[in-house]
Parts: structure tokens; C-alpha cells; sequence
């Protein structure tokens, strides 16, 4: 366990802490009894000193880890591209190949309409959303322990289990719905979408109630379906590695469940990436499509 948890709860409560970066006010009194004398840009040493940081604070291990696997994303899909060859493909590009042959046969499936943004932003989510799924999977001391000899307080590797990650990137693809609603269709023809359907137009402000909660509810479901999985899941790895502290027999029973819940996990952060994609190209194809 961290050397900073003492108890199952400290441990537990550690574990899911993101590191937050943000503004501590004048006066504040820390963790550690420190007083500050002005108002101050500092790492949180606890988690009510991240709440008290507010709306403006950066879970920086969050920020960080998404970015570095945005970037090897970036590099080995690079990379194979210039490498490409009409010969036979090496082992890289032929899974490249295969990850892009599979997102396009979804796209043509999920999207009847034409717009050269779908399949690139299709591939993008996919194997991101895929890869910081990913690092659930490794061991939930490793990182953390690593960054406590290096007097990092907490790192929470998996950004997905981040409701600002998820969050951030479902309003992302909601912008991109109601610019398309509107483009494809006019503002005139996107509020009439809202506000005359499916009753009859007298009861357009029902319509008009219903439609918008319902436009609203994608991207919180969006977000919301992700975190809540991959939450529960880091949950269940950090409840399974609180099995080692209690002896030999209940620490080799868990290792057998960590192994089982790793291999039944790999299929949950697929299809969590899947469905991510899957519901992002429909509601694209719908904020193409003209309902009558």
C-alpha cells in the first residue's frame, strides 16, 4: 500500500485522488498547518484542498497521461503511413490496417451520409478512448507507489475514470452535433426539429421540452456511461489489491481474481471504446439527417 495510506479507506481514498493543480486563496490554512500569506498556484496535498481549489483547478495526472497517449497514438499512426507499402505489410501495419478497415466498416454501417470529419474522428475516439482504458489494466501500486518515492502526493493513471476527461470529450462531440444540426439543416429547420415534433406543432412547447431534454441527455449520457464503467472497474482492482495485505491464502485468492477481472476487464474497456464511437457517429449521422 501507499505510504500515505494507513487504513482500507486511506488507501482506497488515495487511490482514486487525481493530482489537482490550482490556486489555494490568501489566508488558507493547509493540510500541514501552513498558513498561506498570499494567494498561491500550488499541487493539492489532500483531497479538500483540491475541492477548495474550484471550478478552474487541473487534474494535471489526468491531463498528462491523456496527452502522452494522444501523442504515441499520433507517432505510430505517423509512422506507419510513411512506411506504408503495397508489399507485404509488416506486423505494425497490418493491425493499423485492421483497426482502420474495422472503424471504416462502422462508419459505412452507422453513417448514411457524406462528410470526410466522420471516419477520422471515428478512428481518433476509438483508439484513444481504447488506449486510456487501457492503462486500467496495469498493477494500481506500480505508478502510484513510483510517484510517492518522488513526493508526487497522488497520480491517478487512468483518464477515462475522470469525469472531466469524459465530460470534456463528450461536449466535445456535442459542439460538433448542433454544428452540423445546423448547418445541414438552417436554425429555422433545427428548432423546428425541437419544437414540432413528435406532437402537433400547437404543443410545441411539450415538443420543445422534451426534444431538448432529450438533445441535452447525449452528452451526459455519453460521458456519464464511460466514467461510471471504468470507475466501477478501478474500484474493483483497488478493492482486489487490498486482498494482499491480508495474509497468504486471501492475498493468492486475489491474485487469481485480479487475474480473472484483467482478462474479463480487456473486453469492458472495448467495448466502452466501441460504444463511445458507436453513439458519437450516430448522433452525427442524426444531426445530418432531416426528420419529418
Amino acid at each position: 500500500m501507499s505510504g500515505e495510506a494507513h487504513t482500507s479507506g486511506e488507501y482506497i481514498k488515495h487511490h482514486l485522488q487525481n493530482l489537482t493543480y490550482g490556486t489555494l486563496p490568501s489566508g488558507y490554512q493547509r493540510e500541514d498547518g501552513e498558513v498561506l500569506q498570499v494567494s498561491t498556484r500550488t499541487i493539492a496535498h489532500s483531497a479538500k484542498e483540491a475541492k477548495d481549489m474550484g471550478f478552474w483547478a487541473w487534474n494535471i495526472d489526468s491531463l498528462g497521461v491523456g496527452i502522452i497517449l494522444a501523442l504515441v497514438v499520433s507517432l505510430v499512426f505517423r509512422s506507419v503511413a510513411k512506411k506504408a507499402s503495397s508489399g507485404v505489410p509488416t506486423g505494425v501495419q497490418n493491425f493499423v490496417e485492421w483497426v482502420v478497415e474495422f472503424i471504416d466498416g462502422s462508419v459505412r454501417g452507422s453513417f448514411s451520409h457524406r462528410n470526410a470529419l466522420v471516419a477520422p474522428l471515428a478512428l481518433t475516439i476509438f483508439v484513444w478512448v481504447f488506449l486510456m482504458n487501457l492503462m486500467d489494466l496495469l498493477p494500481v501500486d506500480w505508478l502510484p507507489h513510483s510517484a510517492g518515492w518522488a513526493g508526487i502526493p497522488f497520480l491517478k493513471i487512468v483518464p477515462s475514470t475522470d469525469p472531466n476527461v469524459t465530460f470534456g470529450m463528450s461536449l466535445s462531440v456535442f459542439a460538433l452535433v448542433l454544428y452540423y444540426s445546423v448547418k445541414m439543416k438552417g436554425p429555422g429547420g433545427f428548432f423546428a426539429e425541437l419544437a414540432f415534433q413528435p406532437f402537433p406543432k400547437y404543443l410545441f412547447p411539450v415538443n420543445l421540452l422534451l426534444e431538448g431534454v432529450g438533445l441535452i441527455a447525449k452528452p451526459i449520457s455519453l460521458a456519464l456511461r464511460l466514467f461510471g464503467n471504468m470507475y466501477a472497474g478501478e474500484m474493483i482492482f483497488i478493492l482486489i489489491a487490498l486482498m494482499f495485505g491480508g495474509g497468504i491464502i486471501i492475498g493468492l485468492f486475489g491474485g487469481v481474481l485480479q487475474w480473472a477481472w484483467a482478462v474479463f476487464h480487456i473486453l469492458v474497456i472495448t467495448l466502452q471504446a466501441f460504444i463511445f464511437m458507436t453513439l458519437t457517429i450516430v448522433y452525427l449521422d442524426m444531426a445530418h439527417s432531416e426528420h419529418h
